[in-house]
C-alpha cells in the first residue's frame, strides 16, 4: 500500500524538532551537526532570531495578495538585488527550478521579440542539475532523471563540462544561449576551470547569445562573494537564484538586464505565489545580514580553515579520500572508487554529522554560513573518525577476503 506521502524519496529515519544555528536536535534528544543545512539552504542556520521576528511580523500583518497588486516588500528586494549585481530587474519564484524556467523563458523571448524565433535552443553541461521539472531535466541531460520521463524535451544541447571548445562546436543557427553553474553542486562540487566563464561570456558576445548562470546552490554568499561569477568578473545577461536567499523560506529569483528582460512584458510570465509579502519579509531580513561588511569575510576565513583541515583529514586517509575541492563553503570529498559515497555519508550520520551525496562519488559539505571556526574544526573531527571508521571496515574487508 503507497504512504501517504508519494515515497519520491529514500528518506532517511531520522525526526528533527528544533534546531539552533548549525545544530539540529531530534525527536529523541540526539543532536546533529548539520552540514547539509537543507542542500545549502539554510545559510543563517536554524531558528536564526532576526528571521523568526521578520517572518513572524509578516504573518501578523498580510500573508497573500497575489501579483494582480504592488507588493512593496519585493520592490525594496528587487532593487536591493539590482543594486548588489549585474541586473536590472526581478522576477521571484518559489523554487530554483521555478527560478531556471524564467531564464529559459526569458532567452527564447529574446530572440523572438527581436524577430529569431529560430534561435531556441540552450547549450548546458554534463554534470548539471538545474532542477525537476520537464523543462530542467532536458537541460540538466542527466539519464537517472529523465529515465521514464520521455520524451525529453526539446531544445537543449549537453557538452562536457568546462571544455570550451565542445561549446563553440555546439553553437548553431538555432542555439539562444548558455546556460552554466559557475560551480556544479550536484554534479559533484565541480569548480568552473579558470578562464571557462570568460570565454563562454566571449562566445555569447560573438554569436549574440545569453549567457545564463544558475547560482541557486553557489549564490547567497556561499563561495565568499555573494554570487560566485563575481571571482570571475564575468558578467551574466539572465541569473536563477533560490536556496540561500530565503533562508529557509521558500523562494527564489530569476535576475536579468534590461537588454535581456526585454522580451518578458505583461503576460508573458507569472506566479501566484511568487514575491509574496512572506517570502519578501525573510528576504530582505537575509540581505540585511548578508550584505553586512564582515559577513562574507567570515564566510572565506572559515573556509579558508575547514579546508586547511579537511586536507589534512585527507592526507591521514588515503584509501578512503582522494580529493577536497569546491569554493567557500560549498565544498566537496570526492571518495576513492573502490567506496560508495553514501558509505562516507553513513559513517558521517553514525558521528552525528549530517551531509548530502553528490555525483562524482562526492559528498557535499554545505554548513550554514554562519558556521564558527570551531564548528568548522568539530567537523572535520567527525569526518576523520568517519574515515578512521571506513578504514577499519575495509581492512577487515581485504583481510576476510584473502583468508
Amino acid at each position: 500500500m503507497i504512504a501517504a506521502v508519494m515515497p519520491t524519496y529514500a528518506r532517511i529515519d531520522l525526526e528533527f524538532e528544533r534546531g539552533e544555528g548549525c545544530w539540529l536536535v531530534t525527536t529523541d534528544g540526539r543532536r546533529f551537526l548539520d552540514f547539509t543545512a537543507g542542500i545549502a539552504v539554510n545559510v543563517l542556520g536554524h531558528a536564526h532570531p532576526y528571521l523568526v521576528e521578520a517572518l513572524s511580523a509578516q504573518a501578523g500583518k498580510l500573508w497573500h495578495i497575489s501579483n494582480l497588486f504592488r507588493i512593496p516588500g519585493g520592490e525594496a528586494l528587487a532593487r536591493r538585488l539590482t543594486d548588489a549585481t549585474f541586473a536590472d530587474t526581478v522576477f521571484f519564484t518559489n523554487s530554483g527550478a521555478e527560478a531556471i524556467e524564467c531564464a529559459i523563458k526569458a532567452a527564447r523571448r529574446f530572440h523572438y521579440v527581436a524577430g529569431r524565433p529560430e534561435k531556441h535552443r540552450i547549450v548546458t553541461f554534463e554534470g548539471a542539475f538545474h532542477g525537476r521539472t520537464l523543462a530542467t531535466i532536458a537541460a540538466g541531460g542527466n539519464a537517472k532523471y529523465l529515465e521514464g520521463f520521455a520524451p525529453a524535451l526539446p531544445g537543449f544541447d549537453q557538452v562536457p563540462f568546462g571544455d570550451l571548445a565542445a561549446a563553440a562546436a555546439a553553437i548553431a543557427p538555432e542555439t539562444a544561449a548558455i546556460l552554466v553553474e559557475p560551480v556544479q553542486g550536484e554534479g559533484g562540487v565541480r569548480v568552473a576551470p579558470e578562464g571557462f566563464l570568460a570565454g563562454l561570456r566571449q562566445l555569447c558576445d560573438e554569436n549574440g547569445l545569453l549567457l545564463l548562470l544558475d547560482e541557486v546552490q553557489s549564490g547567497v554568499g556561499r563561495t565568499g562573494r555573494l554570487f560566485a561569477h563575481q571571482w570571475t568578473g564575468v558578467v551574466p545577461d539572465v541569473m536563477a537564484v533560490a536556496k540561500g536567499i530565503g533562508g529557509g523560506f521558500p523562494m527564489g529569483a530569476c535576475l536579468a538586464t534590461e537588454a535581456a528582460a526585454r522580451g518578458m512584458t505583461p503576460g508573458t510570465h507569472g506566479s501566484t505565489y511568487g514575491g509574496n509579502p512572506l517570502a519578501m519579509a525573510v528576504g530582505n531580513a537575509v540581505l540585511d545580514l548578508v550584505l553586512l561588511p564582515d559577513f562574507l569575510a567570515h564566510v572565506s576565513s572559515v573556509a579558508d580553515h575547514f579546508r586547511t583541515r579537511l586536507e589534512e583529514v585527507r592526507q591521514r586517509h588515503p584509501g578512503i579520500l582522494a580529493e577536497v575541492r569546491g569554493q567557500g563553503l560549498l565544498m566537496g570529498l570526492r571518495v576513492q572508487p573502490q567506496l560508495p559515497a553514501a558509505e562516507l555519508v553513513r559513517a558521517l550520520r553514525e558521528e552525528g554529522l549530517l551531509a548530502p551525496g553528490a555525483g562524482d562519488n562526492v559528498v557535499r559539505l554545505l554548513p550554514p554560513l554562519v558556521v564558527t571556526r570551531d564548528e568548522a574544526e568539530l567537523a572535520a573531527a567527525k569526518i576523520d573518525a568517519a574515515c578512521r571508521a571506513l578504514g577499519g571496515v575495509l581492512s577487515g574487508a581485504v583481510k576476510g577476503a584473502a583468508e
